[in-house]
């Protein structure tokens, strides 16, 4: 059974891991996290083990824990993995949306608009990741809601950098604008169409050769 502590800590490494507090290739070092997370060092290890399970953390023989490096090609294989399962949350909570939860969907949209339009791209990124949690959430359906909040953990780097190439910003909310008017319309074909869309774009353009563009790494 996991303990609170445990659950704690893994909670504030997944948030760190999500956000790119903890970019691929960070050391984990059992002290700094005992004192970032406020739990014991037997709780810290023990979360470390469960994201070592779940792909996010990879153990390097000598030298310890680091947050795992994930290539291109495992996230285009991610993102194939995580289309059905978008698809399916995006069908449930256009089945499923209350009427203010389509006011906050709307409100959450305006300001992915702003900042494209301001070019903030680390903002746009970090508001793309919690658009799909809201769809999650009000899809009702905890355990594909769970698996692709793992699987989106591990792609921040490359959505990230996705979001620093020209033009592919407006290409995605215009995506992400088709999914919002399709849920709050509650027309589940339309929002599973609009996300499947928009996931193989997403896989088109990480399978595109580009120059390497800098940003977190």
């Amino acid at each position: 059974m996991v303990s609170g502590a445990q659950e704690t800590a893994e909670r504030a490494l997944r948030l760190a891991i999500a956000r790119g507090d903890m970019p691929p290739g960070y050391r984990l070092v059992e002290a700094e996290l005992v004192s970032r997370t406020g739990v014991s060092r037997g709780a810290v290890r023990l979360a470390i083990d469960a994201l070592v399970a779940e792909g996010l953390v990879e153990r390097i023989p000598n030298r310890g824990a680091r947050v795992r490096v994930v290539t291109t090609e495992e996230a285009v294989a991610i993102t194939e993995v995580r289309l059905p399962l978008e698809a399916l949350l995006a069908r449930k909570a256009a089945e499923r949306v209350t009427d203010a939860e389509i006011g906050r969907l709307r409100a959450h949209l305006e300001t992915m608009t702003d900042a494209v339009g301001s070019g903030d791209v680390r903002k746009y990124s970090e508001l793309i990741q919690q658009l799909y949690a809201m769809v999650g959430e009000v899809a009702r359906h905890p355990i594909a809601a769970d698996l692709v909040g793992r699987l989106q953990a591990q792609l921040v780097r490359h959505q990230f950098r996705l979001s620093l190439r020209p033009g592919r910003p407006r290409v995605s909310l215009a995506g992400f604008t088709e999914l919002v008017e399709a849920l709050t319309a509650r027309d589940p074909a339309r929002a599973e169409a609009a996300v499947a869309t928009h996931l193989r774009g997403v896989i088109a353009a990480l399978s595109e050769p580009t120059p390497d563009l800098g940003g977190p790494a």
